[in-house]
């Protein structure tokens, strides 16, 4: 089904010389202008999802076969959206210059709005339904973003401080990545999430600049808790300070773009503002099992706890069964997994000798690698071929 979600495309076929018009999906529209000439068609299976129209138009669509799902005017958010969240967005009504800057927002009262109105337990079926529809949206506009194009996730503990040798080294990864094509994604939080968007962010920057932006970052208040660096009061203002500082140009957009996956599930922890294009779920086992799977270019597990355990062995699954291809009639193929932080992966969280031992004999084992060098898993990433690695349909 054809997918409008811009007024020249809707003209064209509103104008159509039919009165039974073909079948599409017209999106985030305001139509109040265009209702004398809808009213004269016939709008058999067409879904108009979050557009604007009056009551008597939309009974109409709805008489003559048509499908209207408007945006809830109880929630904050849109049930349906064209477009991925960008900060702009998220972020809008955050004053720099107040303590209390992101409370202000409409990431925030979003959030404090789905927790009133029950986080794991939504206090009606109709709350429950306006979340799956704006999921719903996010995915189809993330599809539309990643079409044809190399993605890398990035995984890793939201606990990284900026200062963390691990964030420099992240954040110049991802840099090298977006430089060379690739379209970097991650949880899309603060730590090493926000490390890779920095490092697509500065992808048209130079490293000193980058290393300039990473000593304003790193500057924390004096009574700082380690390890909750995403607590501090000035967590986003520090991000936002550096955007003013080092902004992204007209020039640069499309070469310094990346995507971040966070949810309200963990909305305690704002979204980094760093990340071009922003697809927030509700549903964390979406965003989650969805996050991994659009990664078909590798996946880097920096140093993390529960949640990146998690994604390592929900990765693992996935190229197990090479569960995820886009065309179910020709060869699934799996992806580099790449631990990085042989410390942490083989001591502090020993999962290294476990995943050798389970991808025995997979084609997958051959994809696994365990390494601090960050040459090395540019070279691993680099060098991936995915006509190499492939399971029969």
């Amino acid at each position: 089904m054809i997918e409008i979600d811009n007024h020249s495309d809707f003209k064209n076929w509103i104008n159509i010389d039919l009165k039974k018009l073909p079948a599409v999906a017209i999106q985030s529209l305001n139509l109040i202008k265009y209702e004398n000439i809808i009213v004269e068609k016939e709008f058999e299976d067409s879904l108009f999802l979050g557009c604007t129209l009056n009551n008597n138009t939309s009974a109409h669509i709805v008489k003559t076969g048509g499908i209207v799902i408007p945006n809830s005017k109880k929630m904050l958010f849109k049930t349906h959206l064209s477009h991925l969240y960008n900060h702009h967005i998220l972020f809008e009504g955050f004053d720099i210059n107040n303590k209390q800057g992101y409370k202000s927002t409409l990431d925030y009262n979003i959030y404090k709005q789905y927790i009133d109105q029950g986080k794991d337990k939504p206090s009606s079926i109709y709350i429950s339904l306006m979340r799956r529809l704006h999921d719903h949206s996010i995915t189809d506009a993330l599809e539309e973003v990643i079409e044809g194009r190399k993605v890398v996730a990035i995984m890793g503990g939201h606990n990284m401080e900026r200062s963390d040798k691990f964030y420099w080294k992240i954040a110049t990864i991802s840099r090298e990545l977006t430089q060379k094509g690739f379209l970097l994604v991650s949880g899309g939080g603060p730590g090493a999430m926000e490390a890779t968007h920095l490092g697509a962010y500065f992808a048209c920057r130079s490293l000193k600049e980058m290393k300039t932006a990473v000593e304003i970052l790193s500057i924390r208040p004096k009574d700082a808790i380690k390890g909750q660096e995403y607590n501090d009061w000035d967590w986003l203002h520090r991000a936002f300070r550096v955007m003013e500082k080092y902004p992204i140009t007209k020039k640069m957009e499309n070469n310094s773009m990346s995507i971040g996956i966070p949810t309200w599930l963990y909305g305690h922890e704002p979204p980094t503002p760093f990340a071009t294009h922003i697809a927030k779920y509700f549903a964390n086992s979406v965003r989650e099992d969805g996050l991994l799977a659009i990664a078909k270019h590798g996946v880097i597990f920096a140093p993390g706890s529960a949640g990146t355990t998690q994604e390592i062995f929900q990765d693992a699954c996935q190229n197990h069964y090479a569960a995820y291809n886009s065309n179910p009639n020709i060869e699934s193929y799996v992806s580099p997994m790449i631990l990085f932080g042989v410390d942490h992966w083989t001591i502090k969280r020993p999962l290294w000798d476990l995943m050798v031992k389970i991808s025995e004999n997979r084609p997958y084992g051959k994809l696994l690698y365990l390494t601090d060098n960050e040459n090395e898993i540019l070279e691993k990433i680099l060098n991936y071929n995915p006509n190499y690695f492939k399971y029969p349909a």
